[in-house]
């Protein structure tokens, strides 16, 4: 009679589960959104935005609702949302929608997360703990980029998108580094010995490297 250790462990081993399958999808979106944005498809590159938003929060839900949790999925999910994140800087700088000074303030903060991570690797930590602070940060970047390529708008639309775009933006900024300081505390708390404080989980439900 299999244990329910035995049965987790069965679920964490699960590859081909919906949540999987979307944050697939989400990563085969990656592509396509950098090609439409670069070209000025706008429409297009916002609803594949919106769409990896909406996927990203439909594959936690799931996941959690039919214990579909998988190691796979721990991984895939993180890195969707960085390349997203990766190429929205890259395509919205690129067009002068968004400012360097965001682009760089982003990007420190992965690389001192890569380099607390690379530390924690060599003393045998493969990673950290979720935090809800930190897919709170992704989730306002999220929908902060789409917004901001709205607000490139000359009309009524680009108007209104403007101003949400960038209040989204400023939190997902704070956030982001909030969660990095939770981090570098987690990765303290470890290299010392002592367990680290896991924060709840976020919107994905699922255990990662880092959010």
């Amino acid at each position: 009679m299999t244990g329910r250790s035995g049965t987790q462990r069965q679920s964490r081993d699960k590859v081909l589960t919906l949540p999987n399958v979307l944050s697939m999808l989400r990563l085969v979106g990656v592509p396509i959104f950098l090609w439409a944005i670069l070209s000025q498809r706008d429409l297009l590159a916002f609803g594949i935005l919106a769409l990896s938003g909406a996927t990203d929060y439909a594959d936690g839900k799931i996941a959690r609702a039919f214990g579909m949790e998988s190691a796979l999925g721990a991984m895939l999910d993180p890195v969707a949302d960085r390349l997203y994140i990766l190429t929205t800087l890259v395509g919205l700088a690129w067009r002068d929608i968004i400012p360097v000074w965001l682009v760089v303030v982003l990007l420190a903060r992965e690389v001192v997360m890569a380099l607390m991570l690379l530390v924690l690797q060599r003393r045998g930590q493969t990673g950290l703990p979720v935090h809800f602070v930190g897919k709170a940060a992704t989730f306002n970047l999220l929908y902060a980029f789409p917004l901001l390529l709205l607000a490139h708008r000359d009309d009524w639309l680009g108007a209104v998108s403007r101003p949400l775009g960038w209040g989204f933006a400023w939190w997902g900024v704070g956030l982001y580094w909030l969660a990095a300081v939770l981090y570098a505390i987690q990765a303290r708390q470890v290299l010392s010995g002592r367990p680290a404080a896991s924060g709840p989980s976020g919107p994905s439900g699922r255990s990662a490297r880092s959010g």
